[in-house]
């Protein structure tokens, strides 16, 4: 049982997890080690305090030797979706489940709109985690829509258990060639079915799949955490980062505009300092 489960490790979460370290706090980051891919692509930044016209590679250079100066590891596990469980959390990352006494959220902006089908028919054959889900399709055919940059071993993964694996590439990523992977090149359209699912509509035709593993990045906040209120594409927080949700807080990009560095920065020691004091009225308890 961790004090703080932080989720993401652009500058929000890595601030968040500075601040929690620092307040002598058990936690766990989940992210990427490479931290964020936005902030590794920035040419410049120019508004960033005591860094001027630092380079995203550079920044996110600081950002890593910080963390590991205070002994903060990277778990490198997506999260695919957040429990409340009433005084603790617990989180699913691929086979594991993870439970924290309050979660930060700072997964940033999950952009694109769901594809049609896929909120209806979300755990009746649309699944986000193809570890977590894969054998519930032993022996079937399924659909990949590959849009991370994990979703091509993630197919791999499926292969391995599967009858057969229907890949569509959303970035350059291709799994291995194999038997029973099958690379289709085409635009998914649609998830159609009746009770649950039955086949991938693309632009040219349709794929008989019994699930349709939706591999991105990030999960869209409504899908990751039952319950909590959201604004469009973000989390609904107040000054102190809260949400709706009793020890849960959001900071950066999901929490809303401004899309900026040092705003996503200040939100994390925020929300740090939230679920600190969150934690001392449930030792109170």
């Amino acid at each position: 049982m961790y004090d703080i489960a932080i989720i993401g490790t652009g500058p929000a979460g890595i601030s968040a997890a500075i601040t929690s370290k620092i307040r002598n706090k058990d936690i766990v980051l989940l992210g990427s080690k490479d931290l964020s891919a936005k902030l590794a692509k920035a040419h410049r930044i120019d508004n960033y305090p005591g860094l001027p016209q630092v380079s995203g590679a550079d920044f996110a250079k600081k950002l890593t030797e910080q963390i590991e100066g205070l002994g903060i590891e990277i778990t490198e596990k997506q999260v695919s979706a957040v429990y409340s469980m009433g005084e603790y959390f617990s989180l699913q990352a691929g086979e594991d489940m993870i439970e924290a006494r309050t979660v930060i959220v700072a997964s940033g902006v999950v952009q694109g709109k769901a594809l049609p089908g896929e909120d209806k028919f979300l755990g009746r054959g649309v699944s986000y985690c193809a570890t977590c889900d894969a054998r519930l399709y032993k022996g079937k055919t399924v659909a990949v829509l590959g849009y991370s940059d994990d979703s091509a071993e993630e197919a791999e993964f499926l292969s391995e258990i599967v009858e057969k694996v229907i890949y569509v590439p959303m970035n350059k990523n291709l799994p291995a060639e194999r038997d029973n992977i099958e690379i289709v090149r085409e635009k998914p359209v649609e998830v159609i079915g009746d009770k649950k699912v039955s086949a991938l509509k693309t632009d040219s035709g349709e794929y008989e799949a019994a699930c349709v593993f939706i591999l991105r990045d990030a999960v869209a906040p409504d899908k990751l955490i039952p319950g909590v209120e959201t604004d469009g594409p973000h989390i609904k927080v107040d000054l102190m980062m809260k949400t709706n949700i009793a020890g849960l807080y959001a900071c950066g990009d999901i929490a809303g505009k401004p899309y900026q560095y040092v705003k996503a920065a200040g939100q994390g020691n925020i929300a740090a300092l939230s679920a600190v004091g969150r934690l001392t009225e449930l030792a109170k308890k």
